[in-house]
Order: structure tokens, then C-alpha cells, then sequence
């Protein structure tokens, strides 16, 4: 498309000056061979043979035709441009997106709790949106202006040097100008999108809290909450659009101031016979076609800058460290034979912050059942965390049947547990999908078989389209009961045998947690479980109880047996009896 631009320009002079009597006609045949000066010679002799055989009107019709060839060309190229860019471009934004979920997937948990989740799905919806409108939308003017604008300058250069110093001056002083205030750009596109996040997480914590915002009343506390971030967002984002929306004007006059100055100093040139009329239509044609690529291009830079602070806020979480890595030479763990033990353990999440676990010293034999009891932030869920992962320990070591969990491969040991927590992570989604879950090659007895086990079949049938029934936005159309069940179910269907369950019961009413209390003895039949429980009658079964408090063991052992040292166990059976 650059080619034909900068082609039409120069390809109409000769047939001007022969039409014009500006040149004499070319009667002798020249010899073609591949050459701009022999096409440019042979093109005059085609034309002035035309001419001496047909006529005036003839010879300028057959320049309409090849001008109007030559715009056709050219447009049809850049038709093709935009054609195979497009899914160039729609390919770059899908992969950006893909690339970003993975990380979110593949970073620890305790990324995530440095972070606003509505700040991240801002990052992965609005800015991959803003890479794809300020950056990708332009990247063709990158490509395409520089070679229109080089290639013009270089034939206004040939045409008149001394007209061509104007342009010169124009693009320098164009390019201070649009260089400074792009610089102010990507930091003020960086607020702008920093304020949408907090903008997103306001809805997002909205949505998620509604039924406490409406208790409390505080419906307008929210409105006024989010009225004052979106003000903000309005006037930050007004003022950077006032910014790059003078990159055009501003282009465009100086291009008219230039053009101007060019009108006068050309026409002396031609009335003085310096320059030829034909010359000097061509030249401002060159112009104008370096003045319209300049203000493309200048935008496309304003876009740049813009789009320049959405890659970086992308990028802060592509590069962001995986705590959590996997060693090149990492093991293969098929089967759990003999014993978990947690050796000399300490784990804290910043070096300058307390401990939350110190010198935890614990062996789990496989088929025994633990309890971990103790206040809230004793450090109960944290130790439950390191097992599969989710957090590394800060010192110390995890072990598996004699092997440093860190040797062996993250998807082996997490294939060997099954998780129940006190929140019943659901997805939007039906019931079957729920259960089935990360799993492959399940057929619908085995589901069944599993919701029996989890006594979660009855109500899974009494619901609208039975396995089928799509149970809304994070299991919200069922009750607390059934979503714990199904989630047990989850776990049942997996066959895991480890398993850790986190207060699984916590959150119920007595008769939910009875049918709850059901499936999870069922469950537990033949496992290694690690139970962390507020409500000590749930555990009173368990072959050792691991009463912790700040972080260490302060008493361990069967329930009759802490009930006789009359110690801390004794004193949180009693509140809860009471």
C-alpha cells in the first residue's frame, strides 16, 4: 500500500508535461529494461504516441483511468492490510488473556491476598481491552506511516531540497512538542486504570455483600463510596483525553502554517523557473501525503503511551513470582504408603511479621484420623495449607512416605487429597459439573454412587432438572447443607486418600451439620484426615487431637485423655458445653 502511495505521485508529472507542452514529445522508441528512468522514458513515448495518433482528450482519459488503476491498487492493498491484521491482532489480545489467566491460576494464594480482586479483573477485561484499542488498533500506522512518510520525503528531497528544509523544520518541532506531552500520558492512562480497578472492586465487594449492605442499612454509604471513585475516574480520564485529543489539531495546524509558507516560497520558485509547475503539484501531493501520515502517526503515539501503562499494569502480574515452584527433576507420586510428618516447621508470610507457626513437630500415620484444634489464628488452617502446597514452609520440612514434599511433582500430591472447607466453593455451573469437577472419564453411576456416600442424591433429584439443574453464582439457589454436601460429594468422587477437612461443619444448622457429619464419617472410612474443627463433638472420635495456640502444639492426644490433664482442651470443651 506504501508502494502505490508513493508511486502515484510522481507517475502522473510526465504525462502533465507532455499534455501541457511543458516537454516536447517523445517520437523515438526507447529500449525498456527494468528501471525507474527507462519505465519513466518509455511511458512518455507510449503517451506522446497517443497523443499524435488519437487526441488531447483521448491521451487524458487514458491518465484518469491509470491514476484512478493506481488509487485502486493501493486501496486494495490496504483493504488487505487491515484483513490479515485482524486476527493478528485478536490473536495477540486472546493470548495476552490466556497468558494472564494461567498466571492467576499458577500463582500462590498469598499473591492473592496482597490484592483487590476487582483491581485484577479489571487488569485481565479493561486493560487487555485498552492494549488492544491504543496499541494493537495503531500497530499498522507503525508499519505503514514511517514508509509513506520516508518514501515521500525522499522524492520531495529530488523534486527541491530548499522546499523540503520547511518539512523538516515542521516534523522536528512536531515531535518535541507530541514527545512531551506523550510522556505525561502513560502516567496519567497508569491513575486512570489504577481507578477503574478500585472502580471494579467496589461493584465487585457490592455484589458479594449485598445481603449485609441492605441489613445495615448502608445502601447510600456504598452509593457515596462509589460516587466518589467514579468522579475521580471521570475527571482523571477527561483530563488525559484532553491531552491526546490535541495531538491531531495541534498536527494539523502546524501542517497548515507549513503549507502556507511552502505556497509562497514554491511559487516564486516557479515563477522565477527555478522549479516546474508540474514539479511543484507534485511536491505539495508528496506533502500532503507526509502531513496525513505525520498525524496518524503522532496519535498512533499518543495511543501508544496510553496503551503503554496497561501493558504495565499486565505485566505486573505476568511477573509476578511463582513462590510456589516445582524442581526441573521433580518426583512422581502415585500411591501415599506409610506416614505424613511435619518436621521442625516454622512459617511466617513476611520475614518481618510474627510466626505463624513454630517448631510444629507432628507424624500422621496413614489411616489415622487428626484433629487440629485451638482459638481462631492459633495456626490450624496455615498448617492444613502446607500440606498440599498452597504455601511453602519458611523453614523445615513436609514429608511423604520419607520424601521433602518440594521434591515431588505439585499435581501428584494434590491428586493424593481431597479438600472440604468451611466455605463451599461452588461454581456457576450444574450440579453434575460441580461433582465431576477436574475429573475425567466419570460416568454418571459413579456420580451417583458418590452423592449416595455424601447423602446428597435426595435433594439432588427433588431439585428442577435433577444433575442438570444449574445451581447459580457460587451455589447460591441451594442451602448451606446441601452445598457442603455437594462438595463432599466433590471429594467422595475423587477418591482421594488423604483428606483434609476445614471446619467443614461450622457454618451449618444442627440438622444440616448432622447430615453433613454423616457424609464426612463416611467419607473418612480408609483415610488418612486431617480435621481442623471449632465444634469439638465432631472429633471426639479422632485418633490424636493437636491442640494449638500462637502458632505451637501446646497438648496432643486422645479426648479422654486431655479431658484428664484438665488443660487447655478441657477448658474449650467446657465453653462449649456451657
Amino acid at each position: 500500500m506504501a508502494l502505490f502511495t508513493i508511486v502515484s505521485i510522481p507517475a502522473i508529472i510526465p504525462f502533465l508535461q507532455i499534455l501541457f507542452d511543458i516537454e516536447a514529445p517523445v517520437i523515438q522508441k526507447p529500449d525498456l529494461y527494468w528501471s525507474a528512468v527507462s519505465i519513466i522514458e518509455y511511458s512518455k513515448y507510449w503517451f506522446s504516441n497517443l497523443m499524435h495518433t488519437e487526441s488531447k482528450e483521448i491521451a487524458l482519459a487514458y491518465i484518469c483511468i491509470f491514476i484512478v488503476l493506481l488509487f485502486l491498487l493501493k486501496n486494495v492493498f490496504r483493504y488487505l492490510s487491515l484483513f490479515f491484521m485482524a486476527p493478528v491482532r485478536n490473536g495477540i489480545v486472546r493470548d495476552v488473556r490466556q497468558q494472564l489467566f494461567n498466571k492467576m491460576m499458577a500463582l500462590p494464594l498469598s499473591y492473592f491476598s496482597e490484592e483487590k480482586k476487582g483491581d485484577l479483573m479489571s487488569r485481565i477485561t479493561t486493560d487487555v481491552m485498552e492494549i488492544e484499542w491504543s496499541i494493537l488498533n495503531v500497530l499498522e500506522a507503525f508499519f505503514r506511516e514511517p514508509l509513506i512518510m520516508f518514501g515521500c520525503l525522499g522524492l520531495m528531497i529530488y523534486l527541491s531540497p530548499a522546499l523540503t528544509m520547511f518539512v523538516f523544520v515542521l516534523i522536528i518541532f512536531t515531535a518535541i512538542i507530541i514527545g512531551g506531552i506523550g510522556k505525561t500520558l502513560k502516567k496519567k492512562s497508569s491513575t486512570v486504570q489504577e481507578k477503574l480497578g478500585s472502580l471494579v472492586s467496589i461493584v465487585e465487594e457490592g455484589l458479594s455483600g449485598l445481603r449485609i449492605i441492605k441489613g445495615f442499612n448502608a445502601e447510600k454509604y456504598q452509593e457515596e463510596k462509589f460516587q466518589k471513585e467514579n468522579n475521580d475516574y471521570k475527571r482523571t480520564l477527561t483530563h488525559l483525553l484532553w491531552r491526546r485529543d490535541l495531538s491531531s489539531p495541534l498536527t494539523e495546524f502546524l501542517g497548515i502554517a507549513v503549507v502556507s509558507i511552502l505556497l509562497w516560497y514554491g511559487s516564486r520558485q516557479v515563477f522565477s523557473g527555478e522549479l516546474g509547475a508540474e514539479s511543484f503539484f507534485a511536491f505539495l501531493m508528496a506533502f500532503y501525503y507526509v502531513i496525513d501520515p505525520a498525524k496518524s502517526f503522532s496519535k498512533a503515539y499518543y495511543n501508544f503511551q496510553k496503551g503503554a501503562a496497561a501493558v504495565d499494569r499486565v505485566d505486573h502480574i505476568l511477573n509476578a513470582e511463582e513462590t510456589i515452584k516445582e524442581k526441573k527433576n521433580a518426583l512422581s507420586i502415585k500411591k501415599f504408603n506409610h506416614s505424613i510428618e511435619y518436621r521442625d516447621v516454622n512459617f511466617f508470610y513476611r520475614k518481618d511479621e510474627k510466626k505463624i507457626l513454630n517448631n510444629i513437630n507432628l507424624i500422621i500415620p496413614k489411616g489415622k484420623i487428626i484433629a487440629l484444634v485451638g482459638a481462631s489464628g492459633a495456626g490450624k488452617s496455615t498448617l492444613a495449607d502446607l500440606l498440599p502446597r498452597f504455601y511453602d514452609v519458611s523453614s523445615g520440612e513436609v514429608i511423604i512416605d520419607g520424601r521433602n514434599i518440594k521434591e515431588l511433582k505439585i499435581k501428584d500430591l494434590r491428586h493424593l487429597m481431597g479438600i472440604v472447607s468451611q466455605e463451599a466453593i461452588l461454581f456457576n455451573d450444574t450440579i453434575y459439573n460441580n461433582i465431576v469437577f477436574g475429573l475425567k472419564n466419570i460416568s454418571k453411576e459413579q456420580v451417583i454412587e458418590a452423592t449416595k456416600i455424601a447423602n446428597a442424591h435426595d435433594f439432588i433429584l427433588n431439585t428442577e432438572n435433577g444433575y442438570e439443574t444449574n445451581i447459580g453464582d457460587r451455589g447460591n439457589k441451594l442451602s448451606g447443607g446441601q452445598r457442603q454436601r455437594i462438595t463432599i460429594a466433590r471429594a467422595v468422587l475423587k477418591n482421594p486418600p488423604i483428606l483434609i477437612l476445614d471446619e467443614a461443619t461450622s457454618a451449618l444448622d444442627s440438622e444440616s451439620e448432622k447430615l453433613v457429619q454423616q457424609s464426612l464419617t463416611q467419607l473418612m472410612k480408609n483415610r488418612t484426615s486431617i480435621v481442623i474443627a471449632h465444634r469439638l463433638s465432631t472429633i471426639q472420635h479422632a485418633d490424636e487431637i493437636i491442640v494449638m495456640q500462637d502458632g505451637t502444639i501446646i497438648e496432643r492426644g486422645r479426648h479422654e485423655i486431655l479431658l484428664g490433664q484438665k488443660g487447655a482442651y478441657q477448658k474449650l470443651v467446657e465453653l462449649q458445653t456451657f
